[in-house]
């Protein structure tokens, strides 16, 4: 055992009632080989006195702290987040008992914290330990945010005892080597930000002033600037086994065993997950976008599972904003009043469906629940954000019903349009240089503070964002961004679904990263004289891995190939007057890693090449985006409130 909690040997479960609700704390469940993982039971009682049961369970696993607000509990107009306690408390005085548990290495329990890796089992175990006690019957729903989504998808991907329904609410890896820890073969940042905050609540830092002290005297912002971090280089040495496990996954670019592992590989083991309701949540701006259209996709295909979707409009977990960024969407957006009467109740809702068998008419939700991005005044509201807008709609199959997929393409002269460039079009050309990345101005992005922020923002550079030089300047002024834009459309398009963008391109570098980004074009208006550029979705492919995720290769020397980006689906209303375009560079810092361009192991190189990168426009080698286009009038709205 590590860290500075008493030894589970030193200290009993204390018991705590207030009339209808007796709490067990600190009860220390012993896995598999001998590690002991501190659980918080609440239990139904009357008159301080815990009753028999059994019950059904609901649970969450968490390493923020299973006795800490979450910032997922809270409701709409709410300043701060409820404790777990009163959280537990609505469950259990509706016949539930509830379980919180903090993941090992983290607060009360014992071992060792590697990120992920040990959650599948550690899950089961305590699925198994549950359905013996007497106080449960069996069944067993699983909740909760982010990372303690992802352990709920590591649980069931082993088939534990009683896993009766799940909510996976912002995560629950679909395949973390694509989404959530690389992306296109790209490294993503925030895994390092995640790691140093979070090794300041480490065991060592609570036990140990100097590693505390250590950790906070750091400067995060000096050391992005000093990148990729190696061994005692970095501002985590002062946790070793948090150094360790990110290094590791920094220097882990290829799709191999390390990544095709329950906790992080969930498609690998849909058929192992049992069938059983399974409620998926995300948002436009969260970085678990693509995990959740995946799970969606594996999990429900086969017919045996009941699988919903909602995808909200805001970053990651933040269910009850109404912006995101610089960008507001309305008091249509929050999910109190317009998906669900509240987020409380909600949640009872399913889990009384699933877990005691009431029919409340849960079957007939819609499958989809998507908040439909745009169609705003494009003013700018009391808090100085731009009207977006947007409205909620239904679907009953990902891609939405009638979709069509339409190819824009790159033109030499910056323009996307519909129509195929000329055959002998020149390509564009341009150098990057890892020395100077293009900063990324929001996106799908959480965990990134104190370096970055996700959501909305017209795409200028500015001293809130890490890496800017000119400040005010749009981002499309610089040298190494090539921007496409449409003519201003005639009428509204709603945009809705996956978004893939093809180019061929070529490098004199033996390695290199190409990037793409959609943005709405707002026209200039009276609040925003040259217009906003707003960011919907983006994405990054390193040419290493053009071939394969598990060989890669270095480039060939100015001979073209085709790659594919993906960036994360969206669902956005393109008004009237509004241009469509498309970014393309090689950088998005600090989002994602940066390329040295050198082919370098990943994570380990101190190298790095200016590297002249080119992106082919001609009729031969047409780049294009490929949009889903869905007819406006065909969209339904949420039209009623979930009781």
């Amino acid at each position: 055992m590590k860290g500075g909690a008493p030894a589970a040997s030193e200290r009993s479960p204390a018991a705590e009632a207030a009339g209808d609700v007796v709490t067990l704390k600190d009860v220390m469940v012993t896995m598999r080989d001998g590690i002991r993982l501190a659980t918080d039971i609440h239990l139904p009682a009357r008159d301080g006195r815990a009753l028999p049961g059994p019950f059904p369970v609901v649970m969450e696993r968490t390493p923020y702290g299973k006795a800490e607000r979450s910032r997922a509990e809270i409701g709409r107009g709410e300043a701060s987040p409820m404790a777990r306690s009163d959280v537990a408390a609505h469950f259990v005085r509706a016949g539930y008992a509830v379980v919180y548990q903090d993941c090992r290495g983290r607060y009360g329990s014992e071992g060792e914290f590697v990120k992920y890796v040990s959650d599948a089992e550690d899950g089961y175990d305590t699925c198994a330990w549950l359905v013996a006690q007497p106080w449960c019957n069996g069944k067993i729903g699983t909740m909760g945010l982010s990372y303690a989504a992802h352990t709920q998808a590591a649980l069931a991907s082993l088939t534990p005892p009683g896993l009766t329904c799940m909510i996976l609410d912002s995560g629950g890896f679909s395949n973390a080597f694509l989404c959530g820890i690389r992306q296109g073969g790209a490294f993503e940042l925030k895994q390092a930000t995640w790691a140093y905050n979070r090794a300041q609540e480490s065991p060592d830092a609570l036990a140990d002033p100097v590693v505390a002290a250590g950790l906070a005297a750091e400067d995060l912002h000096a050391w992005f600037r000093v990148m990729p971090w190696s061994e005692g280089r970095s501002p985590v040495r002062w946790v070793p086994e948090y150094e360790t496990y990110l290094l590791d996954q920094w220097r882990a670019g290829t799709f191999g065993p390390e990544w095709k592992r329950p906790g992080l590989w969930l498609e690998g083991f849909y058929d192992a997950v049992p069938d059983i309701p399974i409620m998926l949540m995300s948002s436009w701006y969260d970085v678990y976008v693509k995990t959740t259209f995946d799970n969606f996709a594996g999990l429900s295909a086969a017919g045996r599972r009941h699988v919903n979707v909602i995808m909200g409009p805001g970053l990651h977990g933040n269910r009850q904003s109404t912006f995101a960024g610089d960008v507001s969407f309305g008091e249509a957006a929050p999910f109190d009043g317009n998906v669900g009467a509240n987020w409380l109740d909600f949640r009872r809702r399913w889990f009384d469906r699933w877990l005691r068998d009431e029919p409340n008419g849960l079957e007939a939700d819609p499958t989809l629940r998507l908040f439909l991005m745009g169609g705003g005044s494009g003013e700018k509201d009391a808090e100085g954000r731009l009207v977006q807008g947007g409205r909620w709609i239904e679907a009953s199959a990902w891609p939405l019903a009638g979709t069509q997929l339409q190819d824009w393409y790159l033109h030499g002269n910056g323009v996307l349009s519909q129509e195929q460039p000329a055959h002998d079009a020149p390509p564009l050309s341009y150098d990057f240089d890892p020395a100077d990345p293009v900063p990324t101005i929001g996106g799908a992005l959480t965990s990134g503070q104190p370096i970055f922020e996700g959501g909305g923002f017209d795409q200028r550079e500015g001293p809130r964002f890490f890496g800017s030089r000119a400040a005010g300047m749009p981002l499309i002024a610089r040298r190494d961004v090539l921007a496409f834009e449409s003519l201003p459309l005639e009428q509204d398009m709603a945009v809705i679904g996956p978004i893939t963008v093809e180019l061929w391109v070529a490098s004199d570098a033996p390695d290199t990263d190409f990037t793409a980004k959609l943005v709405d074009m707002h026209p200039p208006s009276a609040d925003y004289p040259t217009g906003f550029a707003l960011n919907l979705t983006d994405g990054i492919f390193r040419c290493r891995y053009r071939n394969s995720w598990e060989k890669p290769e270095p480039i060939e020397t100015e001979v073209p190939f085709r790659i594919t980006i993906e960036p994360f689906a969206t669902a956005a209303l393109f008004k009237a007057g509004h241009r469509i375009r498309l970014d393309i560079s090689s950088s998005n810092f600090p989002k994602f890693d940066v390329n040295p361009n050198t082919f370098d192991p990943e994570g380990r190189g101190r190298r790095r090449r200016i590297a002249c990168n080119t992106v082919f426009c001609d009729g031969q080698r047409a780049s294009r985006i490929i949009l889903p286009i869905v007819p406006v009038s065909s969209l339904r709205d949420l039209s009623s409130i979930a009781r």
